[in-house]
């Protein structure tokens, strides 16, 4: 079994699942395309898979509903609060209604739908006529959380004057004239309602009900459909030219929900997860095309292309106030150098005495057979040979960027720490099913010295398995964020047949020795840093129907720890922990950028969800200024040597380092002194 980090936009980050052969169950419907009567035996497969549900109840029938009324409208601009319990009355017993294959509840709640996107569009079109006036002054809350949907037309008028004019700001801040604006957003709502009329096929509508289906169980299991299957083979194989991104469709917005270590999004070094992409531009054209409440799908299409061709894109991101930008990259395959694991030594001077740190990051568990069986556990075991060699005092594990990859080097980087044991349990599906578990059989301690493990709220997957290992063995000391993303389940994909797509399952849960599930506590950090990702938007609990962390008896091996001789490593105690916490707390206050970094999470705490029309345009001078300090080909892409530069100047970096330095300076009796600033380093890059 492997986890995969995936770059595929239709599959929500983090994803950790294997891929099964075609559900027999459909061997007979493969040539049909998706109907009324395919929906209860494909839900019945859910059932007869998932970790938690294996029954229907009130409950689920209700979180269905609900998502399906969220796939509609996510903006919630269309629905108004009537319809939306007209729907739900409409739907209710849906699950008895589809058992007869009658599934006119879901069709006459789309009939609804379409009929509110063409009283929105005819408003739109009027509104945007000879009379238009743009008012920069205009704010809106664009976060449907925040709002609740309009009680009556003259409701839903007012807020739509303001998302219009939200849209015309989008493309008055890339210079282009008032006339040619509206134009612009005129044609994105007759394209609207072309794709929910002429363009409509049931088959979507099944699809659509499916997947809000699969995600009342959990915010993993979803449904593919046959386009989406084909995109989802398309980045197994790999052969996939895009940015190396992962997206998602939120609020009517095309989300970054995480980039792919090695892909053009991630060496640009410009997109940060939670980015959203409000527009898109060809290098052979000289228009953007407005792409909110695109279909994720044509979105995906618009940003792929042939390896080598440019892309731009116009982000708003959300910083204290919302900032707008754009993004030019080129389009590449994900290098698998650039996301392998690479070592930096940094030296540092403690009362005279220099020490070698061996800097570790590790941006994903990879595992590639095609490539004569390069993997992260083979890199990693020779990088840390190197660093024996090179005599280093400490090592600094860096999975702070890390989503995810292959469990299988998960479980061996971890046992490359200690001894043998246990590195992680899997439980399965049914009752009194037994948990699956894995074990690091190596002998060899790859690293028996000083150990901190560097991790933030992306940190997600395999990484949470590897840090929560190392915790729990106290192996290591962990810093960074307030806690890893929190992701602790994996997923199987199963084929229904070219035309029929697939399921996606959550079938099960990881737990690490100490007996912790990472499910929303994540791994915490032992000492905490001020991290831009730790937010309240960032992480397993904040999902629809998140699966609940559980406990299990601890699973610690006895056989990883080694008190004498070759390979004897030091449990770290708390006491340890409490002081090198309070160093590096001193440290933090008299950090310029750690304090930028708090008094940004302070303002986004705030909860302002209001959009100021005007901040879109007052940002154009610093999107030309981003632009500006782009690299000399205009790309958009840093050099490898500039992004090692901002790596090594990344605050978290820095402190993790001066923990390991502190560590050295507590438990060797020839170090007396805390650490110091950066000194000369040397570079070892693999």
């Amino acid at each position: 079994m492997k986890i995969k980090t995936l770059g595929l936009a239709v599959v929500l980050c983090f994803a950790i699942f294997h891929v099964e052969p075609g559900y027999s169950q459909f061997n007979l419907l493969r040539r049909h395309e998706l109907q009324c009567k395919h929906i209860l035996p494909i839900t019945t497969a859910y059932f007869n898979r998932h970790i938690t549900y294996e029954k229907e109840s009130k409950n689920l029938e209700k979180r269905t509903v609900d998502q399906f009324i969220k796939r509609l409208d996510g903006s919630k601009m269309y629905l108004l609060s009537a319809d939306v319990k007209k729907i739900k009355k409409m739907m209710n017993n849906i699950f008895k209604k589809v058992k007869a294959r009658n599934c006119k509840g879901i069709l006459e709640a789309h009939k609804i739908f379409e009929k509110r996107v063409a009283e929105r569009v005819k408003f739109a079109k009027e509104y945007l006529g000879p009379k238009f006036k743009f008012n920069k002054k205009t704010q809106l809350v664009l976060d449907y959380k925040s709002r609740k949907y309009a009680k009556n037309q003259k409701a839903a008028n007012r807020f739509h004057k303001k998302y219009i004019q939200f849209q015309v700001a989008n493309y008055l801040s890339t210079d282009m004239k008032l006339k040619e604006a509206k134009e612009h957003v005129a044609r994105n709502y007759e394209r609207v309602l072309r794709r929910f009329t002429k363009e409509f096929k049931t088959q979507d509508l099944w699809s659509s009900y499916l997947d809000s289906f699969a995600h009342s169980l959990d915010p993993h299991s979803s449904y593919l459909s046959r386009e989406e299957l084909e995109d989802f083979e398309i980045q197994m194989r790999l052969s996939l030219d895009g940015i190396g991104a992962t997206l998602s469709f939120k609020d009517g917005f095309t989300v970054v929900e995480q980039l792919i270590p090695g892909g053009a999004a991630f060496r640009s070094g410009q997109l940060k997860p939670k980015d959203k992409i409000v527009a898109v531009k060809q290098e052979d054209k000289k228009d953007f095309v407005n792409v909110i409440e695109m279909k994720l799908r044509d979105v995906v299409r618009l940003i792929r292309g042939p390896k080598g061709t440019k892309v731009t894109l116009r982000i708003l991101r959300k910083k204290g106030k919302q900032k707008s930008f754009e993004v030019t990259l080129v389009r590449d395959k994900i290098k698998l150098e650039d996301e392998a694991a690479r070592i930096t030594y940094i030296e540092r001077e403690v009362k005279g005495a220099k020490k070698k740190i061996g800097l570790l990051n590790l941006p994903s568990f990879y595992a590639d057979q095609r490539r004569n069986g390069r993997s992260a556990a083979k890199d990693m075991k020779r990088l840390l040979q190197e660093a024996n060699k090179q005599k280093v005092d400490a090592v600094v594990l860096d999975l702070s960027t890390n989503g995810g990859g292959s469990l299988d080097d998960a479980v061996k980087i971890a046992g490359l720490f200690f001894k043998t044991g246990n590195v992680v349990k899997q439980s399965q599906h049914g009752t009194g099913s037994r948990e699956i578990e894995l074990a690091d059989e190596d002998p060899k301690v790859d690293w028996a010295g000083p150990l901190v493990v560097l991790t933030s709220r992306i940190s997600a997957s395999a990484s949470e398995i590897v840090a929560g290992t190392l915790k729990d063995y106290k192996r290591a000391v962990v810093v960074g964020g307030d806690h890893t993303f929190g992701k602790g389940s994996v997923q199987s994909v199963e084929s229904l047949g070219k035309h029929l797509g697939a399921f996606k399952t959550t079938v099960g849960m990881f737990f690490t020795p100490g007996g912790f599930s990472t499910q929303h506590r994540g791994v915490p950090s032992d000492i905490v840093l001020p991290s831009g990702y730790s937010t309240e938007d960032i992480g397993e609990r904040t999902l629809d129907y998140s699966l609940p962390p559980k406990k299990i008896k601890s699973f610690l091996s006895k056989s990883a720890y080694v008190s004498s001789g070759e390979g004897r490593w030091s449990q770290v105690s708390r006491r340890l922990i409490k002081k090198l916490a309070q160093k590096s707390k001193n440290r933090v206050k008299k950090n310029k950028k750690f304090q930028e970094i708090l008094k940004d999470l302070a303002k986004s705490k705030k909860k302002n969800k209001a959009i100021k029309v005007s901040e879109l345009m007052d940002d154009k001078a610093e999107a030309e200024t981003k632009k500006n300090e782009a690299d000399a080909d205009g790309d958009g892409v840093l050099s490898r040597a500039e992004k090692q530069k901002k790596y090594l100047e990344r605050p978290d970096v820095l402190e993790a380092l001066n923990i390991a330095v502190d560590f050295l300076a507590e438990t060797s009796p020839k170090v007396t002194v805390g650490a110091k600033s950066l000194g000369k380093k040397s570079s070892a890059e693999n």
